[in-house]
């Protein structure tokens, strides 16, 4: 008789039945599935600004909520799906299904974020500020430089392959690497031209929570019916996570056909004051023809209040310096957290 031992699901679900054998396969197999993870998360956000113009800032507004369906099939199929609203926008944010039988080798398949620089994968609670970088979004496909609609967040559809390789004796990998082919267009849309672009990137984590990194990136995006413009793109980067302290810094270069050369960077620190507080600092810059005088610098202050695993409230200011229109301005951000 088969021998099986079962693990509670904390989404309260169902059971798991965990096996003590091989898996049997077939059409009529039910068992060796997750009771599907039903969850999501909220971000309500307040902005005042005295940019010129700008009357105040957006006020009170949905910076965005998401809800997402994950789990897993004969034990080695990971799938999710997440939506997520902007206000009056609905639309698909992931859907993929990950074989991941091998650490070292996992294959993916679906509609999922680009393995483009360390903050773009990151999770909106986890990044430190109320929003991403200047590069993370110009080069990583949220409100893309070259055309490509903030709504996008980063993602295209496509595969990847990735895997942990080297496994040092403090439970750590040497090596982490992802390489993907997708579209080029970003999410729910089908692939624009008979072209698709290579993302890859290389990690090195010589000690347990520094990683070391290179990115690279040759595709197109496809305007319209007869113009595309070109992505070539590198980027170097490391980021370190240890003891609730954190720090990031990423630099990045994009050029290509009919696109102007662009370039960027940031650098970010996190220090936690407690076990609730956690202050954070950035210097952010973006040039969009490359030179000195395209820069617009962001210097950011944030402090989180996480006071619960699921409920945190941020703080922010930022003071904007945009060289094009030799124009400074002040803005302060709050934005509430919430997730279930």
């Amino acid at each position: 008789m088969k021998k099986l031992f079962f693990t509670v699901v904390l989404a309260g679900l169902t059971v798991i039945p965990a096996l003590a054998q091989d898996v049997e396969l077939g059409r009529k197999v039910t068992d060796y599935t997750t009771g599907p993870k039903i969850g999501g998360f909220f971000i309500g956000k307040y902005t005042y600004t005295d940019q010129d113009g700008q009357y105040g800032g957006n006020g009170l507004s949905q910076r965005m909520a998401r809800f997402y369906v994950d789990g897993t099939i004969l034990n080695d199929f990971k799938y999710r799906v997440q939506v997520q609203v902007n206000n009056a926008s609905f639309h698909m944010k992931d859907y993929f299904i990950e074989w991941a039988h091998w650490k070292e080798f996992a294959v993916k398949v679906g509609q999922y974020k680009r393995a483009f620089l360390f903050e773009n994968p990151s999770n909106p609670w986890d990044i430190g500020f109320g929003d991403y970088s200047q590069i993370t979004k110009k080069f990583s496909g949220m409100g893309d430089y070259c055309g490509e609609a903030s709504s996008n967040g980063g993602r295209d559809q496509g595969i990847q392959i990735q895997g942990d390789l080297l496994p040092i004796a403090d439970s750590h990998s040497l090596i982490h690497y992802q390489f993907q082919v997708m579209n080029g267009q970003g999410i729910n849309t089908a692939d624009a031209n008979a072209r698709k672009d290579f993302i890859g990137t290389l990690q090195i984590q010589p000690v347990k929570g520094l990683y070391i990194g290179a990115f690279g990136w040759n595709g197109d995006y496809a305007v319209n019916d007869s113009v595309s413009v070109g992505r070539e793109r590198w980027a170097v980067a490391a980021k370190y996570e240890y003891d609730s302290w954190s720090a990031r810094i990423e630099y990045a270069h994009s050029d290509g056909k009919n696109i102007h050369e662009a370039d960027g960077w940031y650098a970010a620190v996190g220090v936690p004051v407690n076990d609730w507080f956690k202050l954070y600092a950035k210097y952010d810059v973006y040039r969009n023809n490359a030179t000195d005088e395209s820069m617009k610098t962001i210097y950011s202050i944030a402090s989180n209040f996480q006071i619960h695993k699921n409920l945190m409230f941020q703080l922010q200011y930022n003071y904007v310096d945009n060289k094009p229109t030799s124009s400074q301005w002040n803005e302060l951000w709050a934005e509430l957290y919430v997730r279930f």
